[in-house]
């Protein structure tokens, strides 16, 4: 089967179709409802359908299911009898007509439909049955413009879609319209094209700028989060590796005498070798020793001032202690790798 959009009512496939009906023989409801009908049921449906959205379709579904064998007619009113009587819409009726017409369900559409329907339009199409919404459709001359096809016997109620309708569609435009107008400038745009000043559009492209860095930060930490895992295994992993082929490479005994060598040298520098003693001191080269008159042997100046001797005590002793610490953590590691 050859899908294909449904057919103008003045196009001659739409006219064959009604030349082909009988419309002598009336259809009553009954008939329709238990598929009797001795041809297709013609029912007639009509709207605005701007922004045509999934709550027309629905209702078109059920016009279109209403009995066992329909052929669904839907009628489109034009621009200007739409913005006289409900106001400006979103698409123009060329656009209505063609979404409208590309719906599965419709089998033939109908241009300039009117908004009240009469007795002489519905004997032109060959209506059967009117379907529409039981809420009552008022006009300037009459509360509900259904009314009387409600008493022949010719309507038919489908159910509206809660939720969603073209008022709400173009509610959501107008409360989100700033996050639409960057949306459709960052697709090419231009200020003329949305109506915009130029200080505004180089304010709203800037603010495009900005959201796209902070998506672009957004996604670095992101990826970041999701390997840090990953990223701080590795470290320990070659961590562990480094600290076991440095005790390999000098292994325990090794890394004994290294400590050895480092204490005498640390020890012989914290206590260099006593420096010549001058002429004329108590242990001089001519080997004479000058005693005072008791024979006590004079007392020896100290080399360094008490004063200064105290604190560089503490900085020595400091130093000792963390290089016995740093053996001690060398030992454990060979410990723990050989283990």
């Amino acid at each position: 089967t050859i899908c294909k959009e449904a057919p103008f009512s003045d196009e001659p496939e739409a006219i064959r179709n009604r030349e082909l009906c009988d419309y002598s023989h009336k259809v009553t409801y009954e008939m329709a409802r238990s598929g009797g009908a001795p041809r297709p049921v013609r029912v007639y449906a009509d709207g605005i359908y701007d922004l045509f959205h999934q709550g027309h379709a629905r209702q078109l579904m059920q016009a279109k299911n209403v009995f066992p064998n329909v052929y669904l007619i839907v009628g489109v009113c034009n621009d200007a009898l739409t913005h006289s009587k409900k106001g400006r819409t979103v698409m123009n009726e060329i656009e209505r007509y063609e979404s409208v017409r590309h719906c599965r369900y419709v089998d033939e559409i109908v241009r300039d439909a009117p908004w009240e329907l009469d007795d002489e339009f519905v004997a032109k199409h060959k209506i059967d049955f009117i379907a529409h919404d039981d809420i009552p459709y008022g006009s300037d001359d009459s509360n509900d413009v259904y009314a009387p096809w409600k008493a022949k016997g010719m309507f038919v109620a489908t159910e509206r879609t809660e939720g969603v309708s073209t008022s709400d569609i173009v509610s959501r435009i107008v409360r989100d319209y700033d996050i639409y107008v960057r949306r459709n400038l960052a697709r090419g745009y231009s200020a003329k094209d949305l109506n915009i000043s130029y200080l505004s559009e180089k304010k709203i492209k800037l603010q495009n700028k900005m959201h796209e860095l902070k998506d672009k930060g957004r996604r670095v930490m992101d990826t970041i989060g999701e390997r840090k895992d990953d990223m701080i295994a590795k470290w320990e992993e070659k961590s562990r590796e480094f600290i076991e082929n440095f005790l390999l490479l000098f292994g325990k005994e090794r890394l004994t005498n290294i400590w050895n060598e480092s204490k005498d040298k640390i020890l012989n520098a914290l206590s260099p070798p006593s420096s010549p003693y001058p002429p004329g001191s108590p242990t001089s080269s001519d080997g004479e020793f000058d005693f005072s008159e008791d024979g006590v042997p004079p007392r020896k100046n100290p080399r360094y001032d008490p004063a200064l001797l105290h604190p560089l005590h503490q900085r020595i002793t400091t130093t000792v202690l963390k290089i016995t610490v740093m053996k001690m953590s060398v030992c454990q590691l060979a410990v723990i790798c050989n283990s």
